[in-house]
């Protein structure tokens, strides 16, 4: 079995400083120690700590995404409202568990206003998320279906948003399927 890669095991080591770790107290020599690699081996691979981190958090959004689409492959015959459904609850349930990593991703967008290879690596996990969702939810691979995934994805980004500054705040997927008819049901003037 080949080794993981340097850069690799610097992405695993990032997400797991996320569980233990504030985002604003994870240093360049902690993400090294915990992946037994030289802190020069951050610059060299990602060009800086900032940078790194918004990547770690990116693997993770892409992995939390990956695991909620293998939970629905077991999901048969659902239309995509049910699946949207069934997302949405899959996300809700692991949300908590989820947090620290949540607060990573943040923290990044916030950096990537004034870091450019910030932005461009969450620029990059969005044209990677969008069409993995349309996918999943089987909105389309055309250019409609990833517009409705990115919309989907600012949803489920700004709940994340949402539950992060109040738990209470939380829709859970019934309320969910409630209010998008309701959104759909104004938009179309049908009641």
């Amino acid at each position: 079995m080949a080794q993981p890669s340097n850069r690799a095991k610097l992405l695993q080591a990032t997400l797991r400083c996320f569980d233990t770790l504030p985002v604003d107290k994870i240093t360049v020599r902690a993400i090294a120690a915990e992946a037994g690699a030289n802190p020069a081996s951050i610059i060299y691979h990602f060009g800086s700590r900032d940078a790194l981190l918004s990547a770690a958090a990116v693997e993770g959004l892409d992995r939390w995404l990956s695991e909620l689409a293998v939970g629905l492959e077991s999901v048969s015959g659902d239309d995509p409202g049910g699946r949207l459904i069934r997302v949405a609850a899959m996300a809700a349930a692991t949300r908590t568990a989820r947090a620290p990593l949540a607060r990573a991703y943040l923290t990044a967008v916030a950096m990537s206003l004034h870091d450019e290879r910030v932005r461009v690596t969450l620029a990059d996990g969005f044209r990677r998320a969008r069409p993995v969702l349309a996918a999943v939810l089987g909105l389309g691979d055309d250019a409609g279906g990833g517009d409705a995934a990115g919309l989907l994805l600012a949803m489920f980004h700004g709940m994340l948003v949402q539950t992060l500054l109040d738990d209470d705040l939380a829709i859970d997927g019934v309320r969910l399927e409630s209010g998008l008819a309701r959104v759909h049901a104004t938009l179309t003037g049908s009641s």
